[in-house]
């Protein structure tokens, strides 16, 4: 059993990463969805639809991380300008503080990861009005989220699978993995966290579907001290045998400095893609300079000389994989290496503190300041 003295010291340090917060932005392209269903998570729901959006668009649910706003995250990660540009729609559910103190999402609350109630009850009828509003085409409908909000999409992902084309999942967690305070702590450092067989069964429990399954995009910074990057791994377990992919990725490549490694099914197409972003703490991977430039960064949203919001268009088939980057000259064949299995490890932790006196308030503060107690 681990020290109260551990964790006191680490949730006195997620409590100091609490205060990230990107503010609603005042020149927002977002509006109000409202009317979208009974909403039993009792949820904010927002939508941006390009003026010219042609019938059969694909549609984009984008899920923020705590502290944040629907509209602050656009902002950073720069989804409206790509939406405008290429012709998808946007939807942006958001989390309110009579939820959640922090905003977050409420992942590992079994009452709001299951199908049919919550949060993800809520957030499904959100895209059914969108859907039947805009006449999207249901077979190219995606979600993405930064950690809670990745949380949020594994959920969304296992508990409606017919309802998804592919997933995004930046800095997050794998399905079902906790369904407790202390569990979410545990499988936040990386502690605890289900095998290949578990992690598959939990997947194929949360619905009647069986197969086929969304395609998956996973994005975890090598220096993530929040969210330990082992739980990449573990959501690379959790679908791979579901796609009927090895267990040693097909391809392993360098793209924009980092290192990603794809999955590929029996029929040879990509259904699990991998970036680990070298020495990036805990956030959205961004590009904010150069020809890949999208988005703004800001707290937990980071410049990384790589754009993820691009980079998880052209795997999703909304962004065109060989385009002219703001008119540069269409980029080198990127260069195969060998792969290599990779057993990887979390972050190291920090050193451990001496706590407070009061220790049953430090934990208490700390809980709510991380979203996991209401």
């Amino acid at each position: 059993m681990r020290k109260i003295s551990d964790t006191v010291s680490r949730l006195a340090a997620l409590r100091g990463t609490g205060t990230m917060n990107m503010a609603m932005a005042p020149d927002s392209h977002l509006t109000k969805l409202d009317a979208f269903g009974l909403n039993p998570g009792a949820l904010h729901g927002y939508v941006h639809i390009p003026a010219s959006l042609a019938p059969d668009a694909p549609l984009v649910v984008v899920l923020h991380g705590c502290t944040q706003t629907a509209a602050g995250y656009d902002l950073g990660a720069g989804w409206s300008d790509m939406a405008d540009r290429y012709g998808f729609a946007l939807l942006f559910p958001e989390q309110q503080r009579q939820n959640n103190p922090n905003l977050c999402f409420n992942w590992f609350n079994p009452e709001d990861s299951r199908h049919g109630t919550g949060e993800a009850l809520s957030i499904r009828q959100m895209i059914a009005a969108v859907t039947a509003r805009h006449a999207i085409d249901p077979s190219r409908i995606f979600v993405t989220g930064l950690s809670a909000g990745g949380a949020m999409a594994s959920v969304m992902l296992a508990t409606y699978p017919e309802v998804f084309a592919g997933g995004a999942i930046i800095a997050g967690l794998p399905y079902g993995s906790a369904t407790t305070v202390p569990q979410a702590f545990d499988r936040m450092r990386g502690h605890g966290i289900p095998d290949e067989d578990a992690l598959s069964r939990l997947v194929r429990g949360a619905s009647d579907h069986d197969g086929p399954w969304p395609t998956i995009s996973i994005w975890h910074g090598t220096g993530d001290a929040t969210v330990a990057p082992s739980n990449a791994d573990a959501i690379i377990r959790q679908w791979r045998a579901l796609h009927g992919a090895g267990t040693r990725p097909d391809r392993a490549e360098i793209v924009d400095g980092h290192p990603r490694r794809v999955w590929h099914d029996p029929s040879g197409r990509a259904v699990i893609e991998e970036y680990r972003i070298t020495g990036m703490g805990h956030g959205t991977p961004l590009a904010v300079s150069g020809d890949d430039r999208c988005g703004q960064a800001g707290a937990y949203m980071l410049d990384a000389s790589i754009s993820s919001t691009r980079h998880i268009g052209r795997f999703w088939g909304l962004i065109p994989a060989d385009e002219a980057r703001e008119g540069a000259a269409p980029r080198p064949a990127m260069r195969e290496r060998q792969v290599v299995p990779s057993d990887r490890t979390p972050h190291p932790e920090q050193a451990e503190h001496s706590g407070p006196t009061d220790i049953g308030k430090v934990i208490q503060d700390a809980l709510r300041t991380a979203g996991l107690m209401r």
